[in-house]
């Protein structure tokens, strides 16, 4: 049995035991605000701007940045931010109109925004970032350097994610993790996703859009997360992150009604994941 097999096998068993509630494997910080305000992003904004490819965390309106004294890099492009603006609308109750009622209708808006790292002129604010001694691991750290066509991968914020259309990973600062391990462990997760890139394997999961918590979306999660777990037993730190791995994998079978065939087959995809970023024949 190799390595792939043994962390599959492994995994299974924990879901059928049961698995404790999935932890987030880093401190978090606050996430994407605007820098005047200070007021943080929220809902479908706060992962637009997450996955970014900029590091600041802060944000501000072309005017905003003038105002403080700032200038906009040539060349740069802004982010769209989206909220709902409510109106009033008059709704009449009948042909003849004798009856009308003033109802507030939701319109969606948008504006766009800057990041930080984008304006010059403007210094950052300091501020506290939660740190946890970080030891790198030498075998997990070869597992990142020698993936083949890597993406480029950036540190900092709140949020671990890759982006098909950047082709980018981001990834919360190394000592923010609360061990080596977990740090690695999610840092594979991501770099599972990216090899469903067109450039890569053109993983279904990647190519396609898909919205969040869909049938598409949920295996490709279960892909990344398996691929993780082999890349981890490669790496020889399995045993300190595969009770989370497993209620990862076991909150996004709930999604998909228990099916624990398609964990089968995301575990069949991500062992191509894994021999993609190794660089090593598919062993089927």
């Amino acid at each position: 049995m190799n390595v792939y097999e043994q962390v599959t096998t492994r995994i299974m068993e924990i879901l059928e035991t049961g698995t404790v509630p999935w932890k987030k494997p880093w401190t978090s910080s606050e996430g994407p605000r605007n820098l005047i305000s200070k007021k943080s992003y929220r809902g479908i904004n706060q992962f637009l701007l997450n996955c970014s490819p900029y590091a600041s965390p802060y944000w501000l309106t072309f005017n905003q940045a003038r105002q403080k004294g700032g200038s906009v890099n040539k060349g740069e492009k802004s982010t769209a931010v989206v909220f709902w603006k409510w109106i009033n609308t008059v709704r009449e109750d009948d042909e003849s109109g004798n009856e009308s009622a003033i109802i507030k209708k939701p319109l969606l808006r948008y504006y766009n925004v800057f990041n930080l790292g984008q304006i010059d002129g403007i210094k950052a604010p300091v501020e506290e970032q939660p740190v946890n001694p970080f030891s790198p691991i030498e075998q997990a750290e070869q597992v990142i350097s020698n993936m083949p066509h890597r993406p480029r991968i950036q540190y900092g914020g709140d949020r671990a994610c890759y982006s098909p259309t950047f082709d980018h990973i981001k990834l919360p600062n190394q000592e923010a993790f609360k061990s080596p391990e977990e740090f690695y462990s999610t840092a594979f997760h991501e770099l599972a996703h990216s090899s469903g890139h067109a450039s890569r394997l053109s993983r279904k999961g990647i190519l396609e859009p898909s919205y969040f918590g869909s049938h598409d979306y949920s295996q490709e999660e279960l892909v990344a997360e398996f691929g993780s777990s082999m890349l981890c037993g490669f790496a020889g730190i399995e045993q300190q992150t595969l009770e989370n791995s497993a209620s990862y994998i076991q909150g996004w079978l709930k999604v998909l009604k228990g099916d624990k065939k398609l964990a089968i087959i995301a575990a069949g995809q991500a062992q191509r994941a894994a021999d993609y970023i190794l660089r090593r024949e598919p062993t089927d």
